[in-house]
């Protein structure tokens, strides 16, 4: 009885949350638009959204979306790792007191970040625009790709560093073709969260982006205006591609427990 409680509490919890999902991806085929009444399978909507021209901005804002993604999530990448490696390089003491440090950007809520860029940003008189939203968008993806690394360093055993170096390896030969094969899945997930991040962000963006807008931003000043059956297929698209990248990295399943 308690196992059957469990699995129907479970439940209640998934069609809460997912039920509104569930919604919206079925009634962007709907052919005739409107939400509450299904008249037919169609992919109109979808065809619509890049073909109609009083659709303004949309595959501006993706082209924007997918390069800042992308560019935000190599940077991040790149110093997550190393920051990964100075952290797990500190002392204990130290060590925790550095990660209690880089917890504050994932617990900080969305708003006072964006809000606190938008301020620092304009203090500097850098002007508004695609620069400014991938360095936002590089702020707050480097924590999530440090907690990915970290336990990957936990588990290489350092004595193959040592080991590399004594047979005439410099420390950066050695980093290169012996730590870094091995911290090579949380890297890469990492990189793919980091990824995931900055398509699904919309607050941050919101605040530092100045006029270039990304996806969300654009959803939200398109259902300002009015719900368009084109935005509810733009809104599915959107989460078919964040449920897979995140698919993707559950499949890589990287520990991202405290090391």
């Amino acid at each position: 009885m308690r196992r059957i409680s469990k699995y129907a509490y479970l439940g209640l919890l998934l069609l809460f949350f997912y039920a509104p999902l569930a919604v919206l991806v079925f009634y962007s085929f709907n052919q005739g638009g409107s939400v509450g009444r299904f008249t037919g399978f169609s992919l109109k909507w979808y065809i619509s959204l890049f073909t109609n021209p009083d659709i303004e901005g949309v595959l501006s804002a993706l082209w924007v979306t997918l390069a800042c993604a992308a560019v935000s999530a190599v940077i991040s990448t790149v110093f997550g790792t190393i920051s990964a490696l100075g952290i797990y390089a500190y002392r204990r003491g130290w060590r925790n007191t550095v990660l209690n440090i880089t917890y504050l950007p994932m617990l900080n809520p969305e708003i006072v970040t964006g809000v606190s860029l938008m301020v620092m940003m304009a203090f500097i008189h850098l002007p508004f625009g695609f620069l400014t939203l991938v360095l936002a968008h590089v702020s707050f993806n480097v924590p999530y790709v440090i907690f990915c690394v970290l336990p990957k360093l936990a588990q290489v055993d350092m004595r193959t560093y040592e080991a590399a170096q004594d047979l005439g390896a410099s420390p950066n030969a050695a980093l290169w073709k012996v730590v870094i094969p091995q911290i090579s899945p949380g890297i890469i997930t990492g990189g793919l969260l980091a990824f995931t991040l900055s398509m699904d962000d919309f607050v941050i963006s919101y605040f530092t982006g100045g006029e270039v807008q990304n996806l969300s931003v654009l959803v939200y000043s398109m259902a300002r205006k009015g719900i368009k059956p084109e935005l509810n297929a733009l809104s599915a698209l959107m989460f078919m591609v964040v449920l897979a990248l995140l698919l993707i990295i559950n499949r890589r399943n990287p520990s991202m427990l405290e090391f």
